[in-house]
């Protein structure tokens, strides 16, 4: 029974995700761009924590919880970047 929540719930991610990266190739600017690669960085962790509930696996959480942090500070710099550097 939890199998197939976690199996429909991955296929949700992935549909997301899959989306997303339509999102990334034609978006109209740099912008919209950051904001899909955000976006599917999110999908990834979501993923990541949906893998560690389904193996019962603790490592995968503490994996997606780093790689979140590293997402974010990923996002700021190049917002930064976007803005008009590091002045």
């Amino acid at each position: 029974m939890m199998e197939t929540v976690f199996f429909y719930a991955a296929l949700v991610v992935m549909i997301a995700g899959l989306i997303t990266i339509l999102r990334i190739m034609l978006g109209p600017s740099v912008p919209d761009r950051v904001v899909g690669l955000d976006t599917l960085n999110t999908l990834v962790v979501a993923g990541m924590v949906l893998l560690g509930a389904a193996y019962d696996r603790t490592i995968y959480i503490d994996i997606a919880i780093v790689y979140a942090l590293l997402s974010y500070i990923g996002t700021l710099a190049i917002a930064r970047y976007l803005q008009g550097g590091l002045a």
